[in-house]
């Protein structure tokens, strides 16, 4: 489970970016960009949980930064995906099913939000101004737009991905195993030197036939 839930988080987030950096961002569109890093990201928070989804929001957001043509210092959007996958991933439900689609709309929209202002927080930390230039009331408004508008079609099969791999199939040959071990018990218990219920099944078939068989054998000789 550990394995699958890594790998497809490692597949999702590698081809986020990648569609990210050489479509979305050559959209030209104006304010900022559909990020749909940001919505993997939420995505797979709400099923894998908080501590999940920082791990998930920190390996991205450090992709990110250190792949072209990032112009930015290394660490920033690392810290800010961290932090949503975090609070993201407080949303997620007890039983782990939503009940209706509002709920990850809202958490996309303030995931949206709430990344524009902690980049641009982080960016006057370090000195980047350049979201004063592009105006920050802009860019939280048209990456909310954004960002909602491309959600429909990338948050719920995300989510539908990262449930199916929840489901080990290394789990179900376990439990089938136990299964086999618990029909062993049970054909020792009856004296039955078998490895499994199809064996039993089958000796008593086998068993039955060679007690009819006598019987006739029986009936001829008299």
């Amino acid at each position: 489970m550990r394995f699958n839930r890594t790998l497809l988080s490692v597949t999702l987030v590698v081809v986020a970016l990648v569609v990210q950096v050489s479509v979305l961002a050559r959209l030209q569109l104006p304010g900022a960009v559909p990020d749909l890093l940001l919505l993997v990201v939420v995505a797979l928070a709400l099923v894998y949980g908080h501590v999940s989804g920082a791990f998930i929001g920190f390996g991205a957001g450090l992709l990110a930064d250190l792949a072209p043509p990032a112009d930015h210092a290394a660490g920033r959007y690392a810290l800010v995906l961290c932090v949503i996958g975090y609070l993201a991933g407080l949303a997620k439900p007890d039983n782990g099913q939503l009940r209706t689609a509002l709920g990850p709309m809202v958490v996309v929209v303030g995931a949206a939000v709430t990344t524009t202002l902690l980049y641009a927080g982080v960016g006057a930390l370090v000195g980047d101004t350049a979201a004063r230039h592009v105006g920050l009331s802009n860019l939280v408004i048209t990456s909310a737009i954004y960002d909602l508008l491309l959600a429909p079609f990338t948050v719920p099969l995300i989510m539908a991905l990262a449930r199916r791999a929840e489901n080990d199939p290394l789990g179900d040959s376990k439990s089938s195993g136990a299964g086999d071990v618990a029909s062993g018990w049970l054909a020792a218990g009856t004296g039955l030197k078998i490895g499994n219920q199809r064996g039993g099944l089958r000796l008593k078939t086998a068993r039955s036939r060679a007690a009819r068989a006598g019987r006739i054998k029986g009936v001829k000789r008299l």
